[in-house]
C-alpha cells in the first residue's frame, strides 16, 4: 500500500516530466529557424523589440542537438534556466517520494529576483550596447 501512495504523488512529477520531453521531441524535430515553421513573437511583431523568450525555441532546439555555443547565442536565459529547472523538478519529485509535500513555490525574495533578472535581461536585449544578447 505504502508503494502505491508514493506512486501517486509522483504523478505531477512525471506528467511535468513527459510534458517536457513532448515540447523538447518537438522542437528537436522541427527546427525553428526555418521561417513559417512556428509563428513570430507577439511582441516583438508588434513593437519591434526583443521579449525575455525571443530565441528561446532556436536555443531549445540548439541545446536538444548539443550545440551549446548556438544555443547561448539564441537567448542565454534560457540555457542558464534549463539546469535550474532540471534541479527544482529533481527536487520536487524527491520531495514528493519521499512523503514531504511542498509548502509553497519558493520564497517571496527568489520570485523577486527572478522578475528582476528577467526584466533586466529584457531591457538590456535592446540596448545597443548589449546587442551580444540579442538572438
Amino acid at each position: 500500500m505504502r508503494t502505491s501512495s508514493r506512486l501517486r504523488r509522483c504523478v505531477g512529477p512525471a506528467a511535468a516530466a513527459a510534458a517536457a520531453a513532448g515540447v523538447l521531441t518537438l522542437v528537436g524535430s522541427v527546427d525553428p529557424g526555418v521561417p513559417g515553421r512556428y509563428p513570430t513573437c507577439p511582441f516583438l511583431f508588434a513593437t519591434g523589440l526583443l521579449c525575455p523568450g525571443c530565441g528561446t525555441l532556436r536555443a531549445l532546439y540548439a541545446l536538444v542537438h548539443l550545440d551549446v555555443v548556438q544555443a547561448v547565442s539564441a537567448n542565454v536565459l534560457t540555457v542558464l534556466a534549463v539546469p535550474l529547472l532540471a534541479w527544482m523538478w529533481w527536487r520536487w519529485a524527491g520531495q514528493l517520494w519521499a512523503g514531504r509535500s511542498r509548502q509553497q513555490l519558493a520564497p517571496p525574495w527568489r520570485i523577486q529576483a527572478l522578475l528582476v533578472v528577467i526584466l533586466a535581461f529584457w531591457v538590456l536585449r535592446n540596448v545597443p550596447a548589449a546587442s551580444f544578447l540579442a538572438p
